[in-house]
């Protein structure tokens, strides 16, 4: 697999996700008030945004030479968890049901992006051999 545009949109989004996931975790709202919630929301929407572009992206990115099914290899089954979250998550939030929200967003950036994003540095995988030979 080569470096295409739609990869490096992809990667791009991830990369820039697991760089901002903490910020916004980091940053999460402890009052009403003050810098910090208008940060957590700034870096979360960001967050949120680049996880969007990552799923639906990867939608595009299709590998033949893994165990697949047109295309689609186990990994894709991340897309509608990283959708489904997304809705749980914001769906907590206006239910003001926090600590579902907060739950529901740490384990998204943990398995999403960090998870995730070890197994793209797996032998045969693009980033594994650029990183590894």
């Amino acid at each position: 697999m080569q470096m295409t545009p739609l990869i490096a949109v992809h990667a791009g989004a991830a990369i820039a996700a697991i760089l901002v996931g903490p910020v916004a975790l980091m940053a999460r709202r402890q009052g009403t008030t003050g810098p910090r919630p208008r940060l957590h929301r700034m870096a979360g929407y960001l967050w949120v945004s680049l996880m969007v572009v990552a799923a639906i992206t990867a939608l595009f990115i299709r590998d033949f030479r893994l165990p697949n099914i047109a295309g689609y290899t186990p990994i894709h089954l991340l897309v509608p968890v990283v959708f489904g979250s997304l809705i749980l998550a914001f769906w907590a939030l206006a239910r003001k049901r926090i600590r579902t929200h907060r739950i529901t967003m740490i384990s998204l950036y943990v398995s999403a992006c960090l998870i995730t994003g070890a197994l793209t540095l797996l032998p045969g995988r693009y980033f594994g051999n650029l990183v590894f030979g």
